[in-house]
């Protein structure tokens, strides 16, 4: 039955046992305890001796913390992380679960966001995907969407065509921007065509949008790791207002996808990963090995228990593969600069 939901239905946190300030802000510890040795003690009088997590590089961090202090302390707790993040952006591991179903979700919702192309003259559609630092949700969203564009069949005499239905642009944060002279061909588009539709990932421009908010004096709204929360930027919000002088658009429609693909119940082709990696998630706890469980692009892609000392957030998603240059062909895009390391 579990299958038929998509979702976190055992819940969510976002607590880092080493930020005692939020730990007690949150009420969870008391001022002078360390938040580590209070989920310690709990773990042992409730006599757990294996700890799965679930989750991305955050999740799979804060459990090696959590393991390494009880090490210190001689309890011995096996630590087995699961790669669950549709960011797919954990090194180095080549396929997070979740992901293939969230970029074939987000084409599926654009499907529908982009008919309102013909609701107002001169429409710019700005299309948000999740990924903070990684841009291969948004790339992956986009080649299914033009997949599944394939497929169509067109009606030129209402306005149905190709063109005003095509995807027009992709911004990465590991993609460099020039936005004055991407504006420039979106605006012959806009011409031309009659709307513009972009996908944009929701990492892409946050290093402007950050250094715009210091230079006036705003506070940048951060959670307890120390990240951007990117809702309260609002990255499609920025993309949109500066597209929409230099193109002329009449109106811009911002959509964001992330909680619509998010939220599904996994695909084919994620169930059989998932399983692969339970099965041998349990394996490796009966071994009494720890690690995060997943593909080792280091090692073949090998399916192991990879060391926590290894697993790392914001791995960059490879833009010169030979699919993704492919479809910026097919979207008009020149290949820009690469960002080093990503971001803007």
């Amino acid at each position: 039955m579990l299958l038929q939901h998509g979702g976190s239905p055992i819940g969510n946190s976002r607590v880092k046992l080493t930020n005692v300030k939020d730990c007690v802000k949150r009420g969870l510890v008391r001022e002078g305890q360390n938040p580590l040795q209070v989920a310690a003690e709990q773990l042992v009088r409730d006599g757990v001796d294996v700890l799965h997590t679930i989750g991305g590089d955050d999740t799979n961090t804060t459990a090696a913390d959590l393991a390494a202090f009880l090490a210190k302390n001689n309890y011995q707790l096996t630590v087995i992380g699961l790669p669950k993040t549709i960011d797919n952006d954990v090194m180095p591991i080549r396929q997070s679960l979740g992901a293939w179903t969230a970029a074939e979700q987000g084409a599926l919702f654009f499907e529908r966001v982009v008919a309102e192309h013909s609701a107002n003259p001169r429409m710019l559609i700005v299309h948000e995907v999740m990924g903070r630092n990684c841009g291969w949700l948004t790339a992956a969203t986009a080649q299914e969407y033009l997949r599944r564009l394939d497929a169509l069949q067109f009606v030129p005499g209402l306005g149905l065509t190709r063109e005003r239905l095509a995807l027009h642009g992709v911004y990465l944060p590991e993609l460099a921007l020039d936005i004055a002279t991407e504006a420039a061909r979106l605006k012959a588009v806009m011409d031309r065509v009659g709307n513009v539709n972009v996908f944009i990932s929701e990492g892409a421009g946050v290093d402007s949008i950050v250094a715009e908010m210091t230079a006036r004096g705003q506070e940048v709204p951060r959670d307890a790791f120390g990240h951007v929360k990117l809702d309260a930027v609002n990255p499609g919000k920025w993309f949109g207002d500066q597209f929409a002088k230099m193109l002329g658009a009449e109106k811009v429609l911002v959509q964001k996808s992330g909680y619509f693909a998010r939220a599904a119940p996994a695909n084919a082709a994620d169930l059989a990963l998932i399983r692969q990696c339970v099965e041998h998630a349990v394996d490796c706890a009966l071994r009494r090995e720890s690690g995060v469980v997943g593909q080792d692009e280091a090692r073949g892609d090998a399916l192991r228990a990879i060391e926590f000392a290894r697993i790392k957030g914001g791995k960059p998603f490879d833009v010169t593969a030979p699919w993704f240059r492919e479809l910026l062909g097919i979207v008009g895009q020149p290949f820009t600069k690469v960002v080093a390391g990503g971001g803007h």
